[in-house]
């Protein structure tokens, strides 16, 4: 049994083939998924299909990245988040890594989004699924601050350093290990990978990005985690069924009790 933490159901590319995707999913033994909201406009496609498909489930939130959509409120994230196959809140956090000719200062607001974020998580006792990008001091700082350490939840797609990995782990977090593993010039994150704690370590596809090889420059899909799999329980020296059931577990851990 696999899981496949962190996808985009509702994307173009996946979206309009849906059946045949989840066929596929399960054909790979990858027999739950996360389904990412990334805006507030989005998040009744992205309920539905959790509603719709076993082993399924949703999020709610507003990628940091963006601009121009609805604003969440506190009261906007409470209120989905208590819907029926909403476990997570986010996708939510920083991302520095397009600032253009604004500085960090500028970027007020988008930690004001993450704040919000991490409020609903502590009001709804839901994790937070976070992305940070070009952003680890400033998102680990406002996580301890506002997190108050209660604050629970996963670093998705990892690709920070080691440093960067202990002080999330530290703060209660997960890691979660994306399709980036398995590319050649990523000797550095193979090189954290081995060292999270089997407890902590999560898989995902971020689908439809990101596709692992062999599919690499394709189209991503939940059943491709499989491949995420197997490249980490060879990194780390497990059989790929004892790395099945340990992510799987810490996810049902993390999102399910």
């Amino acid at each position: 049994m696999l899981t496949d933490s962190h996808c985009h159901l509702a994307y173009p590319g996946l979206q309009e083939r849906l059946d045949e995707v989840l066929a596929q999913m399960h054909a790979k033994g990858v027999t739950r998924a996360l389904n990412i909201c990334t805006t507030l406009e989005e998040f009744d496609a992205v309920h539905a299909i959790a509603l719709k498909f076993p082993g399924v489930w949703a999020s709610v939130g507003v990628h940091p990245d963006n601009e121009g959509v609805q604003e969440p409120t506190l009261d906007d994230l409470v209120r989905r988040a208590a819907l029926p196959r909403v476990i997570g809140i986010g996708e939510t956090g920083l991302d520095y890594f397009r600032l253009g000719d604004r500085t960090v200062a500028d970027m007020a607001w988008q930690r004001e989004r993450f704040r919000v974020h991490i409020r609903a998580a502590l009001q709804t006792d839901k994790p937070l699924i976070i992305h940070t990008r070009a952003s680890a001091e400033d998102t680990l700082a406002i996580l301890a601050d506002e997190g108050q350490g209660r604050a629970r939840g996963v670093m998705h797609c990892f690709t920070e350093d080691w440093d960067v990995a202990r002080r999330a782990l530290d703060l209660g977090f997960y890691i979660s290990i994306a399709g980036i593993v398995t590319f050649k010039n990523a000797q550095a994150l193979r090189d954290v990978a081995v060292k999270i704690p089997a407890d902590r370590l999560l898989i995902e596809t971020d689908s439809p990005y990101l596709a692992p090889t062999p599919h690499r420059g394709k189209t991503n899909e939940p059943a491709y985690v499989a491949y995420v799999a197997q490249a980490l329980a060879d990194l780390r020296g497990v059989p790929l069924d004892t790395l099945a059931v340990q992510t799987s577990d810490n996810f049902s851990r993390l999102f399910l009790h």
